[in-house]
């Protein structure tokens, strides 16, 4: 492409040859609006994602200002057209070559953060999992100016290793000042690339605390308990911890009703009306079924549990409450004896009586601490 403009602007006088290449870019700045882009906008109008959208839309003006300033880069560095132009070829290429390709740089610089924020703003609208996925938006935003920054640097000449000593030497020193913050927030991204948990999952932590999760930020994951008291957990922490995600891989939970019937009871006359109590509950699921299983036998009961499942681990605890009462008065209605531990105290006296008097004379003597108050409330009523 270079030959062939070098070629062509040879015979033009420097007037001529200015002309022709700012043409040419205007040409083909205009080709790729009218032309590359409304085709590509055409075609992605027909898919069903914003995405693409989002990309085109964000890369329209990286693309239109390339093709228009390329005309001016290439005027400044092709030598025949160095030659043949109006001004001096170092301060042309001072005032147009540089510039020219700053202003591409920078362009493309803005459009690439756009176009990624963008696209984590639309995810984050059809229903993010975490509120700091924006943080990549930020991060990269520090890339990108960080990166353009030093490439502008370069472009123009100026030395950056210094600068690139002393931004390492700075990283070191925030990093050991904040190393607890930047341990947290490792602690996010790797919660968030190993999809623990998301906004509205019910989980408990190692330590036994609870809650439905509210908030994930940078720092800290914040809980929702049942008492409706929240809880900030740094993310470190919950990184490190054992955490169990009740609402996942599916929201429904299971409900155990550990329940004991006396030796002698109707064993299938039982299961049938455990099962229709669990199935007369409105919290409890219609499938998976409700079971009743004999796990073992007690000192004084045939220990069951009842099993069945309801829509979400929140509602756990209020189903074991229904299902509770309803079994204590469906039991009680079908007379089926609940047994609990009885202890028979026998006291034998001596023919003589001496040993029921010294138990009667042990039950009614005074403790010692009762002996001590005694003492102590006949004092203060001398000393009043």
């Amino acid at each position: 492409m270079i030959l062939s403009q070098s070629a062509l602007v040879a015979d033009l006088t420097a007037v001529e040859a200015t002309v022709a290449v700012l043409v040419v870019s205007v040409i083909a700045a205009l080709g790729m609006e009218y032309v590359v882009l409304r085709v590509a906008r055409r075609f992605v109008s027909t898919t069903d994602s914003a995405y693409d959208d989002i990309v085109i839309a964000s890369l329209r003006a990286p693309l239109v200002v390339t093709a228009a300033l390329a005309g001016v880069f290439v005027l400044t560095q092709v030598p025949a057209v160095r030659e043949s132009v109006l001004l001096d070829p170092q301060l042309l290429d001072d005032i147009f070559g540089r510039p020219s390709l700053s202003v591409i740089l920078l362009v493309w610089a803005y459009a690439a953060n756009a176009v990624v924020n963008r696209l984590v703003a639309e995810v984050n609208a059809e229903g993010g999992r975490f509120d700091f996925a924006p943080v990549f938006s930020n991060i990269w935003t520090l890339a990108v100016l960080v990166g353009s920054a030093g490439t502008l640097l370069w472009l123009w000449g100026i030395e950056i290793t210094p600068l690139l000593g002393a931004a390492g030497v700075a990283g070191i020193a925030v990093g050991f000042a904040a190393k607890d913050t930047v341990a947290n927030f490792f602690g996010g991204i790797a919660l968030y690339f190993d999809d623990t948990y998301k906004i509205g999952d019910y989980i408990v932590l190692d330590d036994g605390t609870a809650g439905t999760v509210s908030k994930v930020g940078v720092r800290s994951t914040t809980l929702l308990t049942r008492d409706e008291v929240l809880v900030t957990v740094p993310n470190a922490a919950l990184n490190a911890s054992k955490v169990t995600n009740e609402s996942a891989p599916q929201s429904r939970r299971r409900v155990r009703v550990p329940i004991g019937v006396a030796y002698g009871t109707d064993v299938d006359a039982f299961e049938a009306l455990a099962i229709e109590v669990l199935q007369a509950e409105p919290l409890v699921l219609d499938s998976p079924k409700p079971r009743a299983r004999l796990r073992s036998f007690g000192d004084s009961a045939l220990q069951y549990e009842l099993l069945c499942w309801v829509s979400g681990p929140t509602r756990r605890r209020r189903a074991q409450h229904e299902l509770n009462r309803a079994l204590y008065k469906a039991l009680a209605a079908a007379d089926v004896e609940i047994p609990y531990p009885k202890r028979d105290v026998t006291v034998t006296a001596a023919a003589d009586g001496s040993d029921f008097d010294v138990a009667r004379r042990a039950a009614s003597a005074p403790s010692p601490a009762a002996e001590e108050a005694t003492v102590t409330s006949r004092d203060d009523e001398r000393a009043g």
